[in-house]
């Protein structure tokens, strides 16, 4: 039997069981069935999770863009590959067929290797959700290079942090980017970033808002000439199962970000399965996830996971409020879209503006709606289940991180009965286990605990970029031979699991992991302020929000509070960006503090949602009377 698309809920079970019972088997039937290899395989898994070393199809040649487009050619030429829709809906979308994206890939493939970019080579690309974005992630697929994508919304200290770490030697972008009625500044951002990057010799940059820039002779060059001028054949380049595809910085609880990187087989193989299965994806669906290319739900699902299946994905240049909050749904009628995929985010602020906005649109095209990014709480499970699915959509409430490659625990669209703010069942070769604080595996159902895996799955991160102790120490040293996810997840009666939220300093804000290190960090460099602690609270739209507890030097004179929240925040959004901005400023006179200077940063969690009931042993603290301070002065 092909183990490749799941029907029902006695196959789950058989295929779940088969690939926890014989997982080589399992994942290697996969892998030859599917897909297109220049050489096979010695060994479908080899590990050591105590060292966390973990290798999949070893010895295997492959490149993940024969795959994503060379073998669509032949059956699907003329089938469209991309849907462009574009930030103004008075502008036309744009249908790019499999046989126009080879071309386009071809050519930028063929540009990057005239300015001088080879296999190994880093290529950071910080731009707005434009073709030209997917066509260079995969033109650097396709010749070898590693892609960093970059969030165009991130400042550009924080670009600049992510270049030095992987040491880019080249940058793509474009002039500037349309966010609803906004125009960003792009360019703009990255000449200032690239002042401190020493390792950059060439920036490409797309004409897209066609605003004046200034270009660097010698360093900038317009992409399109480039492009018009290279061969439209291109011979990919043949990858070591495990060369890197890509590095994608996630946000840690302490210190930089982490550069994740994802290898080129496992994460074909792990993509390709899971988007095919969840989403129950047939031949003629037609696929949107509102996410960026930014983050890895976009690499995931808006790129590999539906190329690789031959499938037609849709990249959304805009936001779900302009011109109006109508958009999504316009977008839904007007591409018949199959399956949508979207955050909790987004569906809570859609959910508290009028239902006018979503009833003018019958959304008979969906098959298919899901959620991603943080879990899910019951209002807006059942919202989204009524209003957008229609109470005939299964909604597959997706649990997963930068770090799995690919959505981990799931439902199967029309396989797995759904249950509200629930991610249900793992999907096949995953082995969560439910781990208390002695590090003991806890056993049976109606549990709670820290949510690990104890078995390596294809699409897992290898390593942090230039820094594999990080990487062991944060994943596999909690519990020994097992991936710690950060996250505490409790297992129902039955055996679904429902995600609880991370347990360490990391703050998901609008589906965003934000650690709250660098975000401390940057607002202690301004003048005024001698020490912080940032914390999330529960927030109706985002899910979680910051509130900052700040102390401010003695400067000898009163300033005035409401500038300096001000001045604080813009300090954040020039070192990390606008997305890690606080909602809360409380200035203090201290933070509660263990007699080792720890931060008791449960007792400020408390504190910032209001609730002063009971704080736990606070035995260890050195000075309990600043809670009191702190609790009279929160603001609500």
């Amino acid at each position: 039997m092909s183990y490749y698309k799941i029907e029902n809920l006695e196959q789950y079970f058989k295929h779940y069981n088969k690939s926890i019972r014989e997982p080589r088997k399992f994942w290697g039937k996969i892998a030859e069935e599917n897909f297109t290899w220049y050489q096979q395989w010695e060994k479908v898994v080899d590990f050591n999770m105590a060292d966390a070393e973990v290798k999949w199809f070893t010895e295997a040649k492959v490149n993940i863009t024969k795959n994503c487009i060379d073998r669509h050619l032949s059956k699907r030429g003329e089938k469209t590959a991309i849907i462009f829709e574009p930030n103004n809906p008075s502008e036309d979308a744009i249908h790019i067929t499999y046989n126009e994206l080879y071309e386009k890939v071809s050519k930028m493939a063929n540009v990057l290797r005239e300015q001088g970019v080879v296999k190994g080579d880093r290529v950071c690309i910080y731009l707005p959700m434009i073709p030209e974005l997917a066509v260079a992630v995969l033109a650097c697929a396709r010749i070898g290079a590693i892609h960093s994508v970059i969030f165009a919304g991130f400042s550009a200290s924080a670009v600049s942090a992510r270049i030095n770490d992987c040491e880019c030697k080249m940058v793509i972008t474009s002039d500037g980017g349309y966010r609803g009625n906004k125009t960003i500044d792009l360019k703009g951002i990255v000449d200032e970033a690239l002042e401190s990057c020493p390792s950059v010799s060439k920036v490409l940059v797309v004409k897209r808002t066609q605003t004046e820039i200034k270009m660097q002779e010698g360093r900038d060059l317009w992409l399109q000439p480039l492009l018009d001028a290279a061969l439209d054949y291109n011979v990919a380049e043949i990858m070591d199962a495990e060369d890197p595809l890509f590095i994608l910085y996630t946000s840690g609880s302490t210190g930089k970000p982490k550069g994740m990187v994802h290898t080129t087989a496992g994460y074909m193989v792990y993509t390709a399965y899971t988007f095919k299965n969840v989403f129950s994806h047939e031949e003629n669906d037609i696929f949107w996830c509102t996410a960026d290319i930014g983050w890895i739900t976009g690499h995931s699902y808006i790129l590999y996971g539906p190329l690789l299946n031959g499938g037609t994905t849709v990249i959304f240049e805009g936001v779900p409020s302009y011109p109006d909050f109508s958009r999504f749904w316009e977008i839904i009628e007007k591409h018949k879209i199959t399956q949508f995929y979207t955050a909790p985010t987004a569906i809570r602020s859609l959910a508290k503006e009028s239902l006018d906005y979503i009833q003018k649109y019958p959304l008979k095209s969906l098959k298919v709606i899901g959620s991603v990014g943080e879990p899910i709480n019951e209002e807006a499970w059942h919202w989204f289940n009524d209003h957008v699915g229609d109470k005939r959509c299964p909604v597959v409430d997706t649990w997963w991180q930068t770090e799995t490659g690919g959505i981990m625990i799931s439902p199967i669209a029309f396989v797995t009965p759904t249950k509200p703010t629930y991610a249900t069942l793992p999907l096949p070769g995953i082995q969560p286990v439910l781990m208390d604080d002695k590090r003991n595996e806890i056993e049976g159902n109606q549990v709670v605990g820290s949510l690990c895996i104890k078995f390596p799955w294809p699409g897992i991160a290898r390593t942090i970029w230039g820094d594999h102790e990080r990487y062991k120490k944060t994943y596999f040293s909690a519990f020994p031979g097992k991936y710690f996810t950060g996250d505490g997840a409790l297992r129902d009666e039955v055996g679904y699991y429902r995600i609880t939220g991370r347990v360490d300093d990391v703050v998901i804000v609008s589906g965003h992991n934000l650690g709250t290190a660098p975000i401390e960090d940057a607002i202690n460099e301004h003048p005024a302020v001698a020490e912080s602690a940032i914390v999330g609270f529960g927030h109706e739209i985002k899910g979680n929000a910051l509130y900052g507890y700040v102390i401010l030097k003695e400067t000898g004179e009163v300033r005035n509070k409401e500038n300096l929240a001000k001045e604080i925040n813009q300090y954040i959004a020039d070192h990390i960006g606008p997305i890690a901005k606080l909602d809360k400023i409380q200035f203090v006179s201290g933070l509660p503090k263990t007699r080792s200077g720890k931060i008791m940063r449960r007792i400020l969690r408390k504190i910032a949602e209001g609730d002063f009931s009971n704080f736990g042993d606070t035995s260890t603290l050195l000075n309990p009377e600043v809670v009191e301070d702190i609790m009279k002065e929160r603001i609500s």
